[in-house]
């Protein structure tokens, strides 16, 4: 403007610089005005062509997503840090629904939900951005869950399977070792074309720095994404992450491939959606959660499926965590959950206060997809084992009232005593199939009931060691999904028996 005081110029010059200066294509700029600013809302006048879930941007470069739109003004949900708004300050509306980038490029990389980099490398160079809210796939798009997806945990291949495309929740209180189940499962993915996201939610640094090392020194790191909002971030970009980590799986999905999907952990993502709630006058309901908590949870699970393969066959396999309180699995939002999933791995917390990890309580967990999911050589000796251990769980708490108890009885419980004590564990250490099923196959010959329960596992690393060098033909059988026939269990069970004697015997002569 001061071209214009400038006695120098004439009106033709002036005239010309100013129509210069002007942007040659004209365009529309839908402006409002901040009101007052909460604890990660901000209440905004004006705007009034913007649409549910529309991005608007608010000056100085933070963005958020209008949530709760009224006459007279809208809500918006925060995705930045505001610490530099205030009110009075100007807000425009993007024109676009809140999306994130998807793409090879994030492989291997540490993001939050709008495509920021968080591990201290470069932007992310993704080409394509997906809305974060996208519809569930139909029905007829759908195929039946039947492929396996190996965790390498004997007590959920073998009694609780998970298959991809399939929704299994992960409950139990805090420090029970949930987060190590969803891990090991993605670790088991490092000889597969599984594609792994770890979705953290509400979870402190520290502890995301040590998943994030789990999978570099398990070697999946390169084929994983971690997406991440912590309990720092603002409530919103917690809400919107675990939506942005389903778009990023289905990507993938759709160019038929699979994808393991954790995420740790819904309660957080609730409590996230609670607290937006209140702050946006939303009338609440139980537990102070608002009436539409149970539809947050079930837009964004019913988007984890196997297509057919008309649509690609890609899966999306989700692992939802979700945390207890004094074991409560009748609380409001692990209820919620179990009702959209198709089944749950139980944490027990006095099975992990015993050592006996993964604490998985067999009674309490259930897979609804079943043994559809199983390689035949699970279905084999799954059956038997898992009603051998719920016999074996009742009879153990009617014995501590007995004192007499028939053989029949006693042959129960001693060879559940070594189930259980053979579904342990290590933290992070998974097995290929071949060795579950040597194991899970010796204590149904009952090759352990006469053997201590403290050395139930030096028995089990014996067969492991030796039994894969005998059975190479049968190993590589079971690994690939072939129904074993009765002449193939004859010849495991052979080979089974002669190794368990021999270590019976080594173990006698040093004994002497």
């Amino acid at each position: 403007m001061s071209a214009v005081f400038e006695p120098a110029l004439g009106i033709k010059q002036i005239i010309t610089r100013a129509l210069r200066d002007t942007p040659s294509v004209p365009y529309r700029a839908d402006v409002g005005v901040v009101v007052s600013i909460g604890s990660g809302i901000a209440r905004v006048s004006g705007l009034a062509g913007v649409r549910a879930e529309e991005l608007v941007e608010f000056e100085g470069g933070a963005l958020g997503i209008a949530l709760d739109l009224g006459v007279h003004d809208l809500g918006v949900m925060l995705i930045s840090d505001d610490a530099h708004l205030s009110a009075g300050q100007s807000v425009k509306a993007l024109g676009r629904i809140a999306d994130t980038p998807v793409g090879d490029a994030l492989l291997g990389r540490v993001v939050d939900a709008t495509g920021r980099p968080r591990d201290g490398g470069a932007a992310i160079d993704a080409q394509t951005r997906w809305p974060v809210e996208r519809a569930a796939p139909p029905i007829m798009a759908r195929a039946p869950v039947q492929t396996p997806l190996q965790t390498g945990l004997k007590a959920v291949d073998a009694l609780v399977p998970v298959g991809r495309g399939q929704r299994e929740l992960i409950v139990g209180d805090r420090q029970t070792g949930k987060t190590a189940i969803a891990l090991a499962a993605l670790l088991n993915q490092a000889d597969t074309s599984v594609i792994g996201i770890y979705c953290a939610i509400g979870q402190r640094g520290t502890s995301v720095a040590r998943v994030i090392d789990d999978l570099k020194q398990g070697g999946v790191f390169d084929q994983t994404i971690v997406m991440s909002a912590s309990g720092e971030d603002p409530p919103g970009l917690q809400f919107i992450t675990p939506y942005a980590a389903m778009s990023l799986a289905e990507y993938f999905r759709d160019q038929g491939r699979d994808v393991l999907l954790v995420f740790d952990d819904l309660t957080r993502h609730a409590r996230a959606y609670r607290e937006l709630s209140l702050l946006l006058r939303r009338p609440p309901g139980r537990e102070a959660f608002p009436g539409d908590i149970f539809y947050i949870h079930s837009r964004l699970l019913e988007r984890a499926t196997h297509l057919c393969d008309d649509h690609g066959g890609g899966s999306v396999t989700a692992l939802p965590i979700v945390e207890t309180q004094a074991q409560d699995i009748s609380a409001y939002i692990p209820t919620n959950l179990i009702s959209i999933t198709d089944g749950q791995i139980y944490l027990s917390p006095s099975l992990f206060q015993k050592g006996l990890m993964p604490a998985v309580d067999v009674g309490r967990s259930v897979s609804r997809v079943g043994g559809k999911t199983q390689l035949p050589a699970y279905r084999a000796v799954a059956g038997d084992l898992r009603l051998a251990y719920s016999q074996f769980e009742e009879l153990e708490t009617f014995s501590r009232f007995a004192t007499r108890l028939d053989e029949q009885t006693q042959q129960t419980i001693t060879r559940g005593r070594r189930v259980r004590e053979l579904l342990r564990q290590d933290r992070l250490k998974t097995l290929p199939v071949p060795k579950q099923i040597i194991a899970l196959h010796a204590v149904n010959l009952g090759l352990f009931d006469e053997v201590e329960v403290v050395d139930t596992h030096h028995l089990e690393s014996y067969l492991h060691r030796r039994a894969p060098e005998r059975i190479e033909k049968l190993a590589a059988k079971m690994s690939a999904g072939e129904t074993l026939s009765d002449e193939d269990w004859r010849e495991l069970e052979s080979v089974l028996t002669d190794l368990a004697a021999e270590w019976h015997d080594s173990s006698a002569e040093s004994s002497q």
